[in-house]
């Protein structure tokens, strides 16, 4: 049976823009001015969700003392990293494709709306959302199907009409359980989690345009 998808669902962080990569990195720098090492396998727990794994447990002890300190430190630079970059090549085509032909358009996302909101303006996205669902508005946050269960009521579609965009396998985890086809567009920090084989995957990432993401989620 032909699939005839009508809505997109996005993540954002790490999907739209890959503030996963760079927020990786900034803590991998941190555990390294103390003698530290931060594993990727280790920190790719808490990507898509919140409370899995917790970074200031790796740190000394000192550091832990002056942590109200040193995370606004930490913030300071990473925002401003964040504000430097753009979103993911190819993303924002893909995004207006979606609206252009008429497919209804959300965001599920484990951050909160402030954040979202945030750089979705900073990158003229915002308008293009129709709905936006944050950890804000749900109880549980991803690899629980909450967050994508509600975009789609406030599209107003059926979930199994709904094409989901991740980077992570907690956020992949949460759009198949809510009963959403996914389409998995991993980054740097996420490329060596362990997907199924059986959901579809965009290694180049959206080089392929709408149209390489509506064949990857029909399977073909």
């Amino acid at each position: 049976m032909t699939f005839t998808p009508r809505a997109v669902i996005f993540d954002f962080d790490g999907t739209i823009l890959d503030t996963e990569s760079r927020e990786f990195l900034h803590w991998q720098e941190l555990y390294r001015t103390h003698g530290r090492e931060l594993a990727l396998s280790d920190w790719q727990r808490g990507i898509g969700t919140w409370g899995a794994f917790d970074p200031w447990a790796g740190l000394p002890d000192a550091v832990q003392a002056d942590r109200e300190n040193v995370h606004a430190r930490l913030r300071d630079t990473l925002h401003a990293d964040i504000a430097a970059q753009d979103v993911r090549p190819g993303v924002r085509a893909v995004l207006e494709g979606v609206r252009a032909r008429g497919l209804r358009l959300a965001l599920a996302t484990s951050s909160d709306r402030a954040w979202v909101t945030r750089w979705l303006e900073q990158h003229a996205l915002l308008p293009l959302f129709e709905a936006l669902a944050t950890r804000d508005d749900v109880t549980r946050v991803k690899p629980d199907p909450e967050l994508y269960v509600l975009a789609a009521q406030r599209l107003g579609v059926r979930a199994e009409d709904c094409i989901a965009v991740e980077d992570s396998f907690n956020g992949a985890t949460a759009a198949v359980a809510a009963g959403m086809r996914v389409v998995v567009v991993p980054n740097d920090v996420t490329r060596t989690q362990p997907f199924p084989t059986a959901w579809a995957r965009l290694d180049d990432g959206y080089a392929g345009g709408l149209d390489g993401l509506l064949a990857a989620a029909q399977g073909r």
